[in-house]
């Protein structure tokens, strides 16, 4: 995995951000997504919300996605192995690049078909513990005609990113503004921020 880990640093140095393909292995995705569907079928996802503590509200003409929270010590086993890679992860950047993270919080995210997320960045406007921004996708065989890009708004250009399952993005929470867009099935995802 150092490999992956140094991948991903030299892409937030160079770029601002790192697509890495395979990050999780098939069996991880499959697991993920099996469990991320089960919670559906049991009515346990949330309306995704904005804000923070006072300010937290859902709001349906910003986003659409359904959530749920893992727990830092949860007892399934493809959550674990998911937040035990994260970890390492975290231990990899504070070794290596002296950033301080402490905590990572992630939940999953089911985006309905025709589901979005406008325009944000993921850092709260009074909180700033969020250094990075870290997605893994978890869809099946996704098509490129699928949609549900996540679009990065960088100082040159605009990148548009499918989300192919095992693919990592990652990217700094207070620098990049980025938006989810519609897609035409079902879009899953683990959606996280690493902090200090």
């Amino acid at each position: 995995m150092v490999e992956s880990y140094e991948e991903i640093i030299e892409g937030i140095s160079e770029k601002g951000y790192a697509i890495i393909d395979s990050f999780l292995i098939t069996e991880l995705v499959t697991d993920l997504r099996n469990h991320l569907l089960e919670l559906q079928h049991k009515k346990e996802l949330s309306p995704a919300g904005i804000g923070q503590e006072k300010a937290y509200q859902t709001n349906t003409a910003v986003r659409r996605d359904q959530i749920f929270w893992l727990e830092e010590h949860t007892d399934i086993s493809c959550e674990s192995l998911f937040l035990g890679l994260i970890r390492d992860f975290m231990s990899y950047l504070n070794r290596t690049c002296f950033t301080g993270l402490h905590t990572a919080e992630f939940h999953y995210a089911l985006y309905p078909i025709g589901a979005f997320y406008k325009k944000h960045v993921d850092q709260f406007r009074f909180d700033d513990k969020r250094k990075f921004s870290v997605i893994t996708y978890l869809n099946e065989d996704w098509s490129d005609d699928d949609g549900g890009e996540l679009v990065l708004y960088l100082p040159d250009k605009t990148l548009k990113v499918l989300p192919y399952g095992g693919r990592l993005v990652c990217f700094e929470s207070g620098k990049i503004e980025h938006e989810v867009l519609p897609a035409k099935r079902d879009r899953l995802s683990l959606t996280g921020w690493l902090k200090n």
